[in-house]
């Protein structure tokens, strides 16, 4: 039986030094990384690629991280992929708008180097079966049915 392929994790980050700081920390740790220096190079990558997490910037300089993230979950494909803002801005969960947003949680920078793999880890949804990832049924041969 062959190894499990590693998940994908796209970074979005408009500064270089963040997107290879976050890299490196990650494929050091058991991830394959992506990054995108824009919105719209995300959005081609993840429809491309179809990563298993996106780590987002809020401030991106054609138009920001949660507008991308918006398009992101219009798009069939790339719907079910979590998406985690990072913001050097103080962000407050409770306010509720990452959520409606459609994040599925937030990152503050600078970035924890020894907290973010665990953090990845927890949103990462490889080997997860799709049902459940995504609110299907799935029959008794474990297929998911609409």
């Amino acid at each position: 039986m062959g190894t499990p392929e590693l998940p994908l994790v796209l970074i979005v980050d408009d500064n270089e030094r963040n997107r290879k700081l976050a890299g490196d920390v990650l494929r050091i740790t058991g991830f394959r990384t992506l990054d995108a220096s824009s919105a719209g190079q995300a959005i081609e990558l993840a429809v491309v690629q179809l990563p298993d997490i996106i780590l987002m910037d809020l401030r991106l300089p054609d138009f920001d991280g949660t507008e991308a993230t918006r398009r992101l979950r219009a798009i069939p494909s790339t719907s079910g992929i979590p998406v985690v803002a990072m913001s050097a801005l103080p962000l407050d969960p409770a306010d509720g708008w990452l959520a409606e947003s459609g994040f599925v949680g937030q990152i503050a920078k600078p970035i924890d180097t020894d907290e973010l793999p665990d953090l990845i880890r927890s949103f990462c949804t490889r080997g997860v079966p799709s049902s459940a990832r995504y609110g299907l049924s799935m029959d008794n041969n474990g297929r998911d049915v609409e």
